[in-house]
């Protein structure tokens, strides 16, 4: 499978980790600004094909509904193939808890939006975190969209498509990993979770949060406590503070 990239930083992140998986770049007429000047050259020294689209098609216009593509205009744009995922034996093997005793992984439970997905790999790649768990079903698929939110974040952190939720997470507890929840209802503010052990941090649906199954697995449940008048977050930027709060120094 492929998709199609127009964040010329998320072009750069994929030329720079898999140039193999570039297929095409595309200018929609004119000569390439910014960043994908650089992306045109990278290309060209890799032989990688560089060619014209018409006007027309650098372009898309809202369309009714729900569609996580719609609306991206293009000056530019990249195919490339879809990253693989990396086996669950990979992401919790012995040897890369060994490695991060106080490692942060993320487990996403159906998130639906593209764009809070994305914006979630890149806030893993900045923070340092392990790997990522997502589930398949009702949960937004790896589009061009994620791709271009988390800006090179797909390309660097390792990412595992669950079906079953509930064994990825027993999987993270045989290696060794806590598993932690969030809920607005818990009792402990995650500046209150112990610093001491890896922690596995799954975030729920962007408005039902976790499934029960899911709660009932982890080992811990902790909150974002409110300190304003606002009392919640959405879900990317809630789950930017969770992880920046468990992989603080202290």
């Amino acid at each position: 499978m492929t998709v199609s990239l127009r964040n010329p930083h998320s072009v750069l992140a994929t030329l720079a980790h898999r140039p193999q998986d570039v297929i095409e770049v595309r200018l929609s007429g004119g000569s390439p600004h910014g960043a994908w000047q650089e992306v045109v050259a990278q290309a060209e020294s890799r032989r990688i094909p560089v060619t014209s689209i018409p006007k027309h098609e650098g372009r898309r216009t809202q369309k009714h509904g729900f569609d996580p593509d719609a609306g991206r205009t293009a000056a530019a744009e990249a195919v490339i193939r879809e990253r693989p995922d990396t086996p669950l034996e990979e992401l919790f093997s012995a040897e890369r808890v060994a490695a991060a005793p106080h490692g942060v992984w993320l487990a996403l439970d159906q998130l639906q939006d593209p764009h809070n997905v994305g914006a979630i790999f890149r806030t893993a790649s900045f923070f340092g975190v392990q790997g990522i768990v997502l589930t398949r079903d009702r949960s937004a698929p790896l589009t061009g969209t994620v791709y271009d939110v988390a800006s090179g974040g797909v390309e660097t952190v390792p990412f595992n498509l669950r079906a079953n939720l509930a064994q990825a997470l027993e999987a993270a507890k045989q290696a060794g990993v806590w598993v932690l929840g969030s809920s607005e209802h818990a009792e402990r503010d995650v500046r209150d979770v112990p610093r001491d052990r890896p922690w596995l941090l799954v975030v729920g649906n962007e408005e039902r949060g976790l499934r029960q199954l899911t709660l009932k697995t982890c080992d811990e449940v902790c909150r974002l406590t409110p300190r304003g008048a606002v009392t919640s977050l959405n879900v990317s930027v809630a789950t930017a503070v969770l992880v920046a709060s468990l992989t603080e120094v202290r």
